[in-house]
């Protein structure tokens, strides 16, 4: 008996842990004592916002002006990490960025989010490094944000050449390349 339950216990205390760790992973890179919104240029959706780490936000189409409507959803959470910086600190406005437009909303444990011209803002778990975009419309309710801080719904067409196809699905587009 005792040996079952190490069989079967201790794969299942070992993902625990590993899913602790990956949160807090995913929680340590979107908080910090001040976070920088910057731009980046992405050759599908245009200049974009992205984090001080490179990697792409994002908006839900739910949330309102100064209202975060996935902070009371745990997989919603889990999956879009929101933007966050300590209270009392102010978020940086990087090249490209409208300083005015950056800002903060209430989240919990005495942090606040960052926003965009009223908009929370968000990384997605997806996407595990710079210059991905793999939340992009995913649900047809998640979109990368442009510098006036509206939602990028389809792919930017260049005059050098047409804008490439983008992949849909139950995950949405994805895979950006960076120019």
């Amino acid at each position: 008996m005792r040996g079952r339950l190490i069989r079967w216990g201790l794969p299942v205390v070992l993902v625990a842990v590993a899913g602790v760790g990956a949160a807090m992973a995913a929680t340590a890179t979107t908080s910090a004592k001040s976070a920088t919104v910057k731009t980046a240029k992405s050759k599908t959706f245009g200049t974009i916002l992205v984090a001080s780490n490179g990697r792409t936000l994002y908006r839900y189409t739910l949330d309102r002006k100064h209202v975060n409507r996935c902070s009371s959803d745990a997989t919603c959470r889990k999956y879009w990490p929101a933007l966050l910086v300590k209270a009392g600190a102010k978020p940086q406005a990087g090249m490209g960025v409208t300083a005015s437009l950056v800002g903060t909303i209430k989240a919990a444990a005495g942090m606040r989010q960052v926003t965009y011209a009223g908009y929370p803002l968000y990384v997605f778990a997806g996407d595990k490094r710079a210059g991905q975009t793999a939340g992009q419309n995913f649900e047809s309710e998640w979109y990368v944000v442009n510098t006036k801080g509206a939602l990028v719904k389809h792919a930017v067409k260049t005059s050098a050449s047409p804008a490439p196809a983008t992949t849909t699905g139950t995950s949405g587009g994805g895979g950006d390349a960076w120019g």
